[in-house]
């Protein structure tokens, strides 16, 4: 016996871009604890630090981008969180 097909249609997600690493692409760009801006981009409103998947970066410049936060943290330069106070 056949199974009664959905009325509802499945669409197909388009193939997302591949995301490319700012810091291959740009050879000028370096990863600097003592640039807590450029850093920020790779920081969350609540202070989580985003994975590489999401971000873009490949897996060492990843690895440079959350020991560098995590530098800067140290020296408060970055926040550890945001305060909801």
């Amino acid at each position: 016996m056949p199974r009664p097909r959905s009325t509802r249609r499945r669409r197909r997600r388009p193939f997302p871009r591949k995301k490319v690493c700012r810091f291959c692409a740009d050879k000028k760009l370096k990863v600097d604890y003592r640039e807590p801006q450029s850093l920020k981009y790779f920081i969350t409103e609540r202070g989580k630090i985003i994975p590489r998947r999401i971000s873009g970066n490949c897996a060492q410049h990843q690895r440079q981008v959350c020991k560098a936060i995590k530098q800067a943290r140290q020296i408060a330069l970055l926040p550890y969180s945001e305060s909801t106070i």
